[in-house]
């Protein structure tokens, strides 16, 4: 089958090559007449453009690029367990991309890295991205974003901590989900209440851990120091995290961890140590990841809506779908969070 070629589209619409052109690289002043024209001819051809085409040309890439934390990506892939984290943000994204025939690409980048700029430099020399979607840590880290305005380069942040002015900034009410979820714990009458953190170089963990401290007080308990566990958002952190609750605060009756690996992490342990979920320990974990609505019990958690957040930042990046928003293309997004009651969570009966 004969490749379509831009000469095609410009004789199906009945336009100039430089028409055709203009339109499939998003140029100003295109009329939408002309506009309709070119992309109806293009879609009723099957027209793809050559990215390579479109690079060598110095037109726009159509390429959005997603930066993505390498150590734990890492880990979360040679554990074997996986995490559907980054699954989520690619179907979020690309869903969007594929509409107007953009392209993503997934980056792993080490934040701790002493030649951080220099390698995101070359980086976006090498694919020239038209936008970039910046996943925590990242997406709070001052030299990244540096970079990226130092290149012109737009950008979207998924769940940033601070310096909302920069970017566009997509995100979920973490503090609050995590307080939320803290509260249905009290209301099921658990008064001695353990949380396993996340990493600390994570935002997404001192906000999460502030909504439990939040709930907590709100109800007028104490937090003992033994019942916050540092974890790192693994499943191993999460075991670990239950055989030292198990050893320093035998008396809890309830545990928050901050993702659901670690969750499933705690339920694996608090088996293997004896004890019943919820009977003995009732256990919550934070994300509605695939693991957990299989566990054994099936985990209570929230869900966190990444493929939407991804989707949003999709949006703001692409130009077609910008234009789309109108007046809705705001720098920054909440998108809403749903607490997801499980059999891991039950009334307390100590």
């Amino acid at each position: 089958m004969a490749t379509v070629t831009i000469y095609d589209v410009a004789a199906k619409a009945g336009v100039s090559i430089k028409s055709v052109s203009r339109v499939l690289n998003n140029e100003p002043n295109v009329s939408p007449t002309l506009r309709t024209k070119v992309e109806e001819a293009a879609a009723s051809l099957g027209y793809r453009r050559s990215l390579s085409a479109r690079s060598l040309a110095g037109a726009s890439s159509s390429l959005i690029a997603v930066l993505v934390d390498a150590d734990l990506t890492i880990e979360h892939w040679k554990s074997g367990r996986g995490s559907d984290y980054l699954g989520r943000l690619e179907f979020g994204a690309l869903m969007e991309a594929r509409q107007v025939d953009y392209h993503l690409m997934i980056e792993l980048v080490d934040h701790n890295s002493p030649d951080l700029e220099r390698d995101l430099m070359a980086l976006l020399n090498s694919i020239r991205p038209e936008g970039v979607i910046l996943t925590p840590p990242n997406s709070d880290n001052i030299a990244v974003m540096d970079v990226l305005d130092a290149a012109g380069t737009p950008y979207a942040r998924i769940g940033p901590e601070a310096a909302f002015d920069r970017g566009f900034c997509i995100e979920m009410d973490e503090r609050r989900a995590a307080l939320e979820m803290t509260r249905h714990l009290i209301d099921l009458g658990h008064t001695r209440i353990a949380f396993v953190t996340g990493p600390v170089a994570y935002g997404a963990s001192r906000r999460r851990l502030a909504g439990y401290r939040d709930a907590m007080a709100e109800a007028g308990l104490e937090v003992a120091p033994a019942w916050v566990v540092e974890g790192d958002f693994t499943f191993n952190s999460g075991a670990l995290a239950m055989e030292k609750l198990h050893q320093t605060a035998p008396d809890i009756t309830a545990i928050f961890a901050s993702n659901d690996d670690t969750a499933l992490g705690v339920l694996q342990c608090a088996a293997r140590l004896g004890l019943s979920a919820p009977g003995d320990v009732a256990v919550a974990g934070f994300d509605d990841s695939p693991g957990a609505g299989f566990s054994t019990p099936d985990l209570t958690t929230i869900r966190q809506p990444v493929a939407e957040m991804a989707a949003a930042a999709a949006q703001r990046l692409i130009p077609p779908l910008r234009r789309l928003l109108k007046g809705d293309a705001n720098a920054r997004v909440i998108v809403p969070h749903d607490l997801i009651e499980r059999q891991s969570t039950a009334q307390s009966v100590r």
